[in-house]
């Protein structure tokens, strides 16, 4: 199997898809304001005490307050907040971490008010993004994340991935790892780190430990709380770091910065492999190019379709997702109605394993299949499911099927579900129901590329339309595209974009930014 990644930059959000052998595999979109990531670390203050659920709540900056619970708070928490203490009455000289004696620790039956009090400053990190009405989750066990490593700060343990099976090769890390690693930290040695030679760990720890070094050097500066203190990389980088493998053929970037970003954390921890990152110059939008934008189109929404006409009825709520498995107008198998439901059932467990990953879906998923009533029948969609979850990063649980014919599954859930608007909204009438003559609408256009360039005095430009009305100003020898080239310039570009309703459109000056030429009429 193939990989590619591509990534999306726009001035309001990146987008960032991974295909596998062509086909969409995995899809992520942020706003480029987002600031409360999974892995981001905070120097804060305890906001109020909640002994009735043994757990406080901590202003972090976000909307509502976070969440931290007595037992995400770690098994080093004490001594990382005398650690913090001493670091905040001396400003000046950094105290090495292997200077900190260990505290005696708080038992897991223990009360969150014996340990923290209302205004006390604390460093936590986000293990769950804001969800819906709730606040981001949090831990007191910080982490720094790398690509062979996990860099935890106190204790002394060094813990090999189980999915490493080789005795003699966890020895060998094991053994590797205990000679090079500093005093006071602990390290998770990482699957994608079997067989990797000592000076590449050593070369990761090193930058983890100067990574911590960082961040508490801006906790000695800081002055008002809440503060970031360490940020979780770029969507892009981090998804590089926990995907990364040796089968990815190329990544793509459409932005120079982005790019940038890529090829050095590429060219970091798989020098060999700097050649695959490109950048994207071409003139369509990269989705579209590269034959994305159908496939998000196709696999979002409420209803998904898959082989020979049988689909899937997807209904989010806020406790769990809901699974309605349909085999349309799918003609019966010869084998009779039984081997019908079947085939349809692990059609279904292919795409829905597919949509989990797509959608990111956590919490609860109930999938309602066909009824089969042969039990080996219910035990190979069981073993299908189980073996479509198996590239699944994200820990999971699968139930087999109940005599009710429903599946339970229940998966990691870190961020809101990716839900992707496939719906058009008519750009024109904004739901009115009423549009200017669609014939008029490429003389409207001609007015605004009049308007942008000789009143305004913008020479080169970007128009984006719909691929139908891309088609139509470019027919014939002399299309109207030729005809606005000869009155308005050379720098008058028209590209079609997959991702637009039918008359909508979309201005962009040579950098990229969107041009508002949209009349008042219109946003009425």
């Amino acid at each position: 199997m193939t990989s590619e990644l591509f990534i999306n930059v726009q001035p309001q959000k990146i987008a960032i898809a991974l295909t596998e052998d062509k086909r969409l595999a995995e899809y992520q979109e942020e706003g480029q304001s987002a600031s409360f990531s999974v892995g981001n670390i905070y120097l804060a203050k305890v906001r109020k005490l909640m002994p009735g659920l043994n757990a406080c709540f901590i202003n972090v900056g976000a909307e509502r307050d976070a969440f931290l619970h007595y037992g995400d708070m770690g098994l080093h928490f004490n001594t990382q907040q005398r650690y913090l203490k001493r670091v905040l009455s001396d400003r000046k000289n950094l105290i090495p971490i292997s200077k900190m004696a260990e505290q005696q620790e708080p038992g897991k039956d223990g009360n969150i008010q014996n340990v923290l009090q209302v205004g006390q400053e604390v460093l936590v990190q986000i293990v769950k993004e804001p969800i819906s009405t709730k606040g981001p989750r949090l831990t007191g066990e910080l982490s720094f994340p790398g690509r062979l490593l996990v860099l935890m700060p106190f204790g002394d343990k060094v813990n090999i991935s189980s999915k490493i099976k080789s005795s003699a090769e966890r020895a060998r890390l094991k053994q590797t790892i205990q000679g090079i690693l500093p005093q006071g930290f602990s390290v998770i040695v990482r699957t994608v780190a079997e067989g990797r030679r000592s000076e590449e760990l050593e070369t990761e720890l090193k930058l983890l430990v100067s990574k911590w070094e960082a961040m508490m050097l801006r906790v000695m500066k800081t002055k008002e709380l809440p503060t970031l203190v360490a940020e979780e990389e770029s969507r892009a980088v981090g998804m590089l770091r926990d995907l990364f493998n040796p089968s990815y053929e190329n990544i793509y970037v459409d932005d120079m910065e982005v790019y940038q970003e890529v090829l050095d954390y590429v060219t970091l921890i798989a020098p060999e492999r700097a050649d695959i990152v490109k950048h994207y110059k071409g003139k369509l939008p990269i989705f579209d190019n590269f034959d994305i934008t159908r496939q998000i189109k196709s696999s979002f929404g409420k209803t998904v379709s898959y082989k020979h006409g049988a689909y899937l009825i997807i209904e989010h709520t806020e406790a769990l997702h809901v699974v309605d498995v349909n085999s349309g107008n799918r003609a019966k198998a010869e084998n009779g109605q039984e081997a019908n439901a079947l085939e349809v059932n692990l059609g279904a467990a292919d795409e829905l394993a597919r949509q989990l990953r797509l959608r990111d879906m956590g919490g609860i998923i109930v999938v309602d299949f066909i009824d089969m009533h042969i039990a080996e029948d219910r035990q190979k969609l069981y073993e299908r499911m189980c073996e479509n979850m198996k590239n699944d990063r994200a820990k999971h649980n699968i139930l087999p099927l109940s005599k009710f014919g429903l599946m339970q599954i229940t998966r990691q859930r870190v961020r809101p579900v990716t839900d992707v608007a496939v719906d058009e909204t008519c750009p024109t009438c904004h739901g009115q129901g009423t549009i200017k003559s669609s014939l008029l609408f490429a003389d409207m256009l001609e007015s605004k590329v009049e308007m942008l360039t000789k009143r305004l005095g913008v020479k080169r430009f970007t128009l984006q339309v719909h691929p139908y009305v891309y088609a139509y100003l470019c027919q014939g020898i002399i299309s109207r595209r030729i005809i606005w080239k000869c009155r308005y310039g050379l720098g008058v570009k028209i590209v079609p974009n997959q991702m637009f309703a039918f008359l909508q459109y979309q201005f962009l000056d040579a950098k990229g930014q969107e041009i508002d030429m949209k009349e008042e009429l219109e946003i009425k």
